[in-house]
Protein backbone atom coordinates (compact mmCIF):
# COMPACT_ATOMS: atom_id res chain seq x y z
CA UNK A 1 0.00 0.00 0.00
CA UNK A 2 1.75 3.66 -1.03
CA UNK A 3 2.02 5.50 2.10
CA UNK A 4 0.97 9.18 2.44
CA UNK A 5 3.42 11.80 4.05
CA UNK A 6 1.73 14.36 6.35
CA UNK A 7 2.63 17.57 8.16
CA UNK A 8 1.41 18.98 11.24
CA UNK A 9 -0.67 21.88 10.13
CA UNK A 10 -2.66 22.76 13.42
CA UNK A 11 -3.44 22.07 17.12
CA UNK A 12 -6.03 24.26 18.65
CA UNK A 13 -8.25 23.64 21.58
CA UNK A 14 -11.54 21.24 21.46
CA UNK A 15 -14.55 23.03 20.61
CA UNK A 16 -16.91 20.21 21.54
CA UNK A 17 -14.98 18.00 24.16
CA UNK A 18 -13.33 19.54 27.17
CA UNK A 19 -9.77 19.23 28.00
CA UNK A 20 -9.27 17.60 24.75
CA UNK A 21 -7.41 19.00 21.65
CA UNK A 22 -7.75 19.08 17.80
CA UNK A 23 -4.42 18.13 16.12
CA UNK A 24 -4.81 18.42 12.30
CA UNK A 25 -2.43 16.88 9.91
CA UNK A 26 -1.90 17.69 6.54
CA UNK A 27 -1.37 15.72 3.40
CA UNK A 28 2.08 17.30 2.18
CA UNK A 29 1.81 18.36 -1.22
CA UNK A 30 -1.62 18.07 -1.26
CA UNK A 31 -5.26 19.28 0.15
CA UNK A 32 -6.39 17.32 2.20
CA UNK A 33 -6.52 17.59 6.14
CA UNK A 34 -6.98 14.85 8.77
CA UNK A 35 -8.30 15.94 12.35
CA UNK A 36 -7.22 13.76 14.64
CA UNK A 37 -8.75 14.29 18.92
CA UNK A 38 -6.48 13.64 21.34
CA UNK A 39 -6.02 14.48 25.05
CA UNK A 40 -4.02 17.54 26.98
CA UNK A 41 -0.98 16.04 27.80
CA UNK A 42 -0.27 14.42 24.38
CA UNK A 43 -0.94 17.97 23.23
CA UNK A 44 0.95 19.38 25.64
CA UNK A 45 3.66 17.26 24.83
CA UNK A 46 3.57 18.07 20.94
CA UNK A 47 3.01 21.73 21.44
CA UNK A 48 6.46 21.91 23.59
CA UNK A 49 8.60 19.96 21.12
CA UNK A 50 7.45 22.14 18.24
CA UNK A 51 7.50 25.72 20.24
CA UNK A 52 11.51 24.58 20.83
CA UNK A 53 10.09 25.16 24.78
CA UNK A 54 12.26 23.36 27.30
CA UNK A 55 10.48 22.39 30.41
CA UNK A 56 12.15 22.16 33.87
CA UNK A 57 12.17 18.44 33.86
CA UNK A 58 11.70 15.89 31.07
CA UNK A 59 8.26 14.95 30.33
CA UNK A 60 7.12 11.28 29.65
CA UNK A 61 7.86 11.57 26.01
CA UNK A 62 11.54 12.87 26.67
CA UNK A 63 12.32 10.38 28.54
CA UNK A 64 11.32 7.65 25.87
CA UNK A 65 13.82 9.53 23.71
CA UNK A 66 16.53 9.74 25.81
CA UNK A 67 15.91 6.01 26.80
CA UNK A 68 16.38 5.06 23.27
CA UNK A 69 18.68 7.20 22.48
CA UNK A 70 21.07 5.61 24.90
CA UNK A 71 20.41 2.23 23.46
CA UNK A 72 21.05 3.47 19.77
CA UNK A 73 17.48 3.21 19.13
CA UNK A 74 15.54 5.11 16.42
CA UNK A 75 12.34 6.37 15.44
CA UNK A 76 12.70 6.11 11.66
CA UNK A 77 9.09 7.02 10.50
CA UNK A 78 5.34 6.28 12.13
CA UNK A 79 2.51 5.41 10.44
CA UNK A 80 -1.50 5.97 11.09
CA UNK A 81 -2.00 2.70 9.08
CA UNK A 82 -5.96 2.06 10.60
CA UNK A 83 -8.96 3.42 11.74
CA UNK A 84 -11.78 1.41 13.43
CA UNK A 85 -14.93 3.29 15.34
CA UNK A 86 -13.70 6.58 14.82
CA UNK A 87 -9.96 5.77 16.40
CA UNK A 88 -6.88 6.03 15.16
CA UNK A 89 -4.10 3.32 15.16
CA UNK A 90 -0.81 3.71 14.59
CA UNK A 91 2.44 2.11 15.13
CA UNK A 92 6.18 3.45 15.24
CA UNK A 93 9.41 2.34 12.51
CA UNK A 94 12.42 1.70 14.82
CA UNK A 95 15.53 0.73 13.99
CA UNK A 96 19.30 -0.14 15.92
CA UNK A 97 20.82 -0.25 12.73
CA UNK A 98 20.33 -3.68 12.69
CA UNK A 99 17.03 -4.15 12.68
CA UNK A 100 13.88 -3.14 12.32
CA UNK A 101 10.56 -3.25 14.72
CA UNK A 102 7.43 -1.42 14.64
CA UNK A 103 5.80 -0.59 17.78
CA UNK A 104 2.31 -0.41 18.13
CA UNK A 105 1.25 3.55 19.81
CA UNK A 106 -1.81 5.80 20.24
CA UNK A 107 -1.55 7.98 17.40
CA UNK A 108 -0.91 11.23 19.66
CA UNK A 109 2.18 9.57 21.06
CA UNK A 110 3.26 8.54 17.88
CA UNK A 111 3.39 11.99 17.24
CA UNK A 112 5.00 13.47 20.00
CA UNK A 113 7.42 11.08 19.33
CA UNK A 114 7.94 11.85 15.58
CA UNK A 115 8.38 15.42 16.45
CA UNK A 116 10.90 14.47 18.95
CA UNK A 117 12.84 12.66 16.37
CA UNK A 118 12.12 14.76 13.51
CA UNK A 119 10.82 11.66 11.74
CA UNK A 120 8.24 11.49 8.76
CA UNK A 121 4.39 10.77 9.59
CA UNK A 122 2.58 8.45 6.91
CA UNK A 123 -0.93 7.49 6.40
CA UNK A 124 -2.95 5.45 3.69
CA UNK A 125 -5.12 6.44 1.41
CA UNK A 126 -8.10 4.37 2.75
CA UNK A 127 -7.70 6.75 5.83
CA UNK A 128 -7.51 9.94 4.05
CA UNK A 129 -11.01 9.30 1.86
CA UNK A 130 -12.49 8.11 4.86
CA UNK A 131 -11.65 10.66 7.55
CA UNK A 132 -9.89 13.60 6.10
CA UNK A 133 -11.22 16.76 4.50
CA UNK A 134 -10.07 18.65 1.21
CA UNK A 135 -9.98 21.81 0.14
CA UNK A 136 -10.04 22.09 -3.68
CA UNK A 137 -10.04 26.27 -4.45
CA UNK A 138 -12.76 27.63 -1.91
CA UNK A 139 -14.94 24.31 -2.13
CA UNK A 140 -14.62 21.89 0.65
CA UNK A 141 -16.03 18.26 -0.34
CA UNK A 142 -16.44 15.48 1.51
CA UNK A 143 -13.88 12.76 0.93
CA UNK A 144 -15.66 9.67 0.35
CA UNK A 145 -17.54 11.49 -2.54
CA UNK A 146 -15.36 13.46 -4.83
CA UNK A 147 -15.34 11.08 -7.65
CA UNK A 148 -19.73 11.04 -7.59
CA UNK A 149 -21.97 13.95 -9.15
CA UNK A 150 -22.62 16.33 -6.35
CA UNK A 151 -26.79 16.01 -5.55
CA UNK A 152 -28.40 17.41 -3.24
CA UNK A 153 -30.63 14.89 -1.01
CA UNK A 154 -33.79 15.77 1.38
CA UNK A 155 -32.26 15.68 5.01
CA UNK A 156 -33.08 13.02 7.05
CA UNK A 157 -32.88 13.27 10.90
CA UNK A 158 -30.35 12.07 12.94
CA UNK A 159 -28.52 13.18 15.69
CA UNK A 160 -25.83 16.19 17.63
CA UNK A 161 -26.73 19.67 17.04
CA UNK A 162 -26.58 19.66 13.00
CA UNK A 163 -28.90 17.47 12.42
CA UNK A 164 -31.71 19.50 12.03
CA UNK A 165 -29.98 21.99 9.18
CA UNK A 166 -30.00 21.28 5.56
CA UNK A 167 -27.14 19.74 3.22
CA UNK A 168 -26.46 23.47 1.42
CA UNK A 169 -27.00 24.92 5.55
CA UNK A 170 -24.00 21.97 6.72
CA UNK A 171 -21.83 22.72 3.29
CA UNK A 172 -21.56 26.56 4.48
CA UNK A 173 -20.97 25.41 7.83
CA UNK A 174 -18.75 23.35 7.02
CA UNK A 175 -16.89 26.33 4.89
CA UNK A 176 -17.60 28.30 8.05
CA UNK A 177 -15.24 26.15 9.95
CA UNK A 178 -12.35 25.62 7.55
CA UNK A 179 -12.01 29.41 7.12
CA UNK A 180 -11.62 29.71 10.66
CA UNK A 181 -9.17 26.75 10.89
CA UNK A 182 -11.91 25.18 13.58
CA UNK A 183 -11.16 21.54 12.31
CA UNK A 184 -12.53 19.40 15.12
CA UNK A 185 -16.08 21.28 14.22
CA UNK A 186 -15.50 20.48 10.34
CA UNK A 187 -14.60 16.78 11.08
CA UNK A 188 -18.11 17.09 12.79
CA UNK A 189 -20.14 18.38 10.34
CA UNK A 190 -18.45 16.48 7.80
CA UNK A 191 -19.33 13.60 9.60
CA UNK A 192 -23.26 14.35 9.31
CA UNK A 193 -23.02 14.75 5.66
CA UNK A 194 -21.66 11.27 5.24
CA UNK A 195 -24.05 10.07 7.55
CA UNK A 196 -26.64 11.18 5.45
CA UNK A 197 -24.99 10.36 2.26
CA UNK A 198 -24.77 6.66 3.72
CA UNK A 199 -28.36 6.46 4.89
Amino acid sequence: MKKIKLDIVGLSYSQTQSGAYALVLGEVSGRRRLPIIIGSFEAQAIAIEIEKMTPSRPLTHDLFKSFAQAYGINIQEIIIYNLVDGIFYAKLICSDGKKVIEIDARTSDAIAMAVRFDCTIYTYEFILSTAGIVIEGNDFVYLENLNEPQEEKTPVSGTGSYASLSEDELKTKLQDALNDEAYEKAAKIRDELGRRRSS
